[in-house]
Parts: C-alpha cells; structure tokens; sequence
C-alpha cells in the first residue's frame, strides 16, 4: 500500500523523537486542515517506549492497534477528532494515563479495561455514538473530570457515584 505524505512525515518525526529521545510527539493535523491525514500508524511507534505524551488528534485514523500498550509510560493520549469506530482493550494496560481524549469520534462503545486506568484524572468521550458506559468507570479512582456531552446515553452506570475525585461531570446533548 502506497504510504501518503502523511505517514511519511509522521515517519520522520517518530525517527527524530527516537533519535533524542523525546517524551512527547505531536502528530495531530488540526492546525492544517486541508493538510493530508494519517490513516494508519507507522509501525515504528511502537517502539518510543519513553513516550510520556502522544497527540493523534485530527487525523483519519479508524482503528488503534493493540501495540498501544506497549507505549507503557503515557501519561497522555489525544485521539480525538479521527474514526475510530473502537477502543482496543489493550487501552487498560496503559497505566500510567493521566488524561485520555476520545472525543469526536465514531465509538459506539469503550472496553471495560478503561477501569484499569486508575491513575486517569481526564477522561473525553464526547462527541462519539456512545449507547452506555462501562460499570468499571467507577473504578476510576483518581478521575476528576470526565466528558460524556453528545452521545446517545439514556443512563449513566450507578458507579459513577463511586468517583469521589470527581470534580467535573458533563452529560449534556445538543440537537440539531
């Protein structure tokens, strides 16, 4: 498959973050919006083990591969505004995240490993096609915020009650 110019810068800068060894790599698309988007990952991700914090955000990207896990020290990871039609369970195995930004999206549902991610204080799932949320969300110890604007929810799991550092809760629907 012909990579398109996309990939081929996102494959530049995971070379040069690997090369100096860089905690942080921005590949989102938001300030070009007429800019070619990523539709896939460079397999060469996988291997920033030091990565702290991750922006994906604004591009075309559909699925994210369970290799997601082996980015083991994220702390923070931006997904939205892409496709993804799915969370992979893998997600649970980040965990040391901080803040996970999964709004604006096509997630009609979210694993149950979200409930490992007990270090999450920053939680978006807005904007997405989300029908309910997972018990284990009250596993959540340390979350403070968490975004559920825009959905398709008709209940929120009685666990919710169970996140005592909740500061911010949004659950509100705009219709057009």
């Amino acid at each position: 498959m012909a990579r398109n110019a996309a990939y081929r810068e996102a494959e530049q800068k995971i070379e040069e973050a690997r090369r100096t060894g860089a905690t942080k790599l921005d590949l989102s698309k938001c300030v070009a919006p007429d800019e070619e988007k990523l539709t896939e990952l460079p397999e060469s991700l996988w291997e920033l083990t030091q990565l702290q914090g991750l922006d994906l955000s604004c591009n075309q990207l559909t699925a994210v591969p369970d290799a997601i896990a082996q980015l083991s020290q994220l702390q923070s990871l931006n997904l939205s505004d892409n496709q993804l039609t799915a969370v992979p369970d893998s997600i649970g195995q980040l965990s040391q995240l901080r803040e996970l930004s999964l709004g604006s999206n096509q997630l009609t549902a979210v694993p149950d490993t979200i409930g490992q991610l007990t270090q999450l204080q920053t939680l978006r799932l807005d904007d997405n096609q989300l029908t309910a949320v997972p018990n284990s969300i009250g596993q959540l110890s340390q979350l403070q915020s968490l975004n559920l604007n825009n959905n398709q929810l008709t209940a929120v799991p009685d666990s919710i009650s169970q996140l005592s550092q909740l500061q911010e809760l949004y659950l509100s629907t705009t219709t057009n």
